[in-house]
């Protein structure tokens, strides 16, 4: 589990051993896709713009290493020189990885969420469905590991999604703590917007109950879904927008029309924290 305050790791000191434990380690190739469009795009203009190659890291990646592939592929169409860093806890996952190393833009290395890159710092920590096996109290104290690994521009998203992709929700972090919070999913298997409601972060998930802001939150959402329902003659994504510009009367969301039309919907993490 995550070091407590007492420890030589939440000291300063380097740890002696990886942070945190074994996740289960299940993973499927594009099962992040909609996650690492989302990074594309939010932290495209930082990538851009960063005067050395800048570092990103796959937190927990798990049995296979096809989410740090894939991210690897997709952040080199923003920034070609980016280095990815798969970081694992378990020797043997990271064994099993190396043969899809290609270095310097895609390297594997064992850690937790100390996340070593000897003395340097992140633009970007991805860690989905890491989180999911801890208790919530221990979220806050992870974060904040997270956040102190950050380069000052640097970006954490934290989430979790199900099996295949098709639904996910992740905060995005910067080094001074939670910023937004985002829903995706695949419009076309989608029934109701509530559906998302079992792949809340675990900061979240538990606070899902009537009187607490994301549960007014998904309810207006699927209050304002069934408003729209006539717009699915048009197609599910065309409902979806109407949806979201519907919501954005009475949420802060920080998006607009271009990212809705990719079944997305951001808005600020203020407006639903516990």
């Amino acid at each position: 589990m995550p070091a407590t305050s007492e420890s030589p790791a939440a000291r300063g000191a380097r740890p002696t051993r990886p942070v945190g434990t074994v996740t289960r380690g299940t993973t499927n190739t594009n099962r992040l896709r909609r996650m690492d469009r989302w990074i594309a795009h939010t932290l495209g203009p930082t990538l851009r713009t960063a005067d050395r190659p800048p570092v990103a890291v796959d937190l927990g990646y798990g049995a296979a290493p096809w989410t740090a592939v894939e991210l690897s592929a997709r952040l080199r169409t923003v920034r070609p020189d980016t280095r990815v860093v798969g970081i694992e806890i378990e020797p043997e996952r990271v064994a099993a990885a190396l043969p899809y190393a290609v270095p310097p833009l895609l390297t594997f290395r064992r850690g937790g969420f100390e996340v070593p890159l000897d003395g340097g710092s992140a633009q970007l920590i991805r860690a989905a469905n890491v989180l999911r096996q801890y208790e919530e109290r221990e979220v806050a104290e992870v974060w904040a590991r997270l956040c102190g690994r950050l380069a000052p521009d640097g970006l954490l998203v934290e989430g979790t999604c199900d099996e295949i992709g098709r639904r996910h929700v992740w905060v995005a972090l910067g080094p001074e703590g939670p910023r937004t919070v985002t829903f995706a999913a695949r419009l076309a298997t989608l029934e109701r917007p509530s559906d998302l409601a079992e792949r809340l972060p675990k900061a979240l998930i538990h606070h899902n109950v009537p009187g607490r802001p994301v549960h007014t939150f998904l309810t207006d959402f699927d209050r304002a879904w069934a408003a729209a329902a006539p717009y699915g003659a048009f197609g599910a994504r065309q409902r979806w927008v109407a949806t979201c510009g519907a919501l954005a009367g009475s949420w802060p969301l920080v998006d607009a029309r271009g990212r809705w039309r990719q079944g997305e919907i951001t808005l600020e993490w203020s407006a639903l924290a516990p």
